[in-house]
């Protein structure tokens, strides 16, 4: 896959029918569960797990964004453009 946008439209090929059926409400309460199994894996230092973890996390987040007619890829690149969204830096020299 070339960029997040072509990984966002991937899990919409492969997940979007189902998650359509579950609805926003049921898709969130998945990713937060997929995030308390990364924050497990990040404090036990897990780097297999973690590595697995943050790929479900990643795939559940575009999930939502998909189900919200969300394109996370363009909107996250729209937001830090210019840096940081408030002081504009790169990197960030907010206080």
């Amino acid at each position: 896959m070339a960029d997040d946008a072509s990984f966002q439209r991937r899990i919409e090929e492969i997940y979007f029918a189902r998650d359509s059926a579950r609805g926003p409400e049921g898709t969130l309460l998945w990713f937060v569960e997929e995030v308390g199994e990364l924050v497990r894996a990040i404090r036990r230092k897990e780097r297999a797990n973690l590595e697995e973890e943050f790929a479900d996390v990643y795939a559940w987040l575009v999930t939502l964004a998909s189900l919200h007619e969300v394109d996370l890829e363009k909107v996250a690149r729209a937001k830090y453009a210019h840096g940081c969204p408030r002081c504009r830096a790169t990197p960030c020299a907010c206080p």
